[in-house]
C-alpha cells in the first residue's frame, strides 16, 4: 500500500529501520567487562552473586532498579489528530 507519494513498502521500511536502531541502541546499552565491587552512583558493595550474574554489571541492585523505572511519558490518548501535532 502506498502512503501518497512514497513508493510501497517505504512506509514498512522505515518501521524496520526504527525497530533496528532501537535493537543496536539495547545491545550497545548492555554492561561488558569486568565487573565494579562498589556502586558507581551510591557506593555501596555490589554483592559477589550479582557481579558473576551480569558481566561488567556498575550499580547495586537498589540503584539499578530506580534507573530501570520507567519515566513518566506523556502519551497522547486523545484521538484527535490536531492534538498530535502540539
Amino acid at each position: 500500500m502506498a502512503g501518497g507519494w512514497t513508493r510501497d513498502g517505504a512506509i514498512q521500511d522505515q518501521i524496520d529501520d526504527t525497530v533496528a536502531d532501537a535493537v543496536l541502541a539495547a545491545r550497545a546499552s548492555i554492561p561488558r567487562g569486568a565487573s565494579e565491587l562498589f556502586c558507581a552512583i551510591c557506593g555501596d558493595d555490589i554483592p559477589e552473586g550479582r557481579r558473576r550474574a551480569i558481566a561488567g554489571v556498575r550499580t547495586c541492585v537498589t540503584c539499578q532498579s530506580g534507573r530501570d523505572r520507567p519515566l513518566a511519558a506523556g502519551f497522547n490518548r486523545r484521538g484527535s489528530k490536531d492534538s498530535q501535532l502540539r
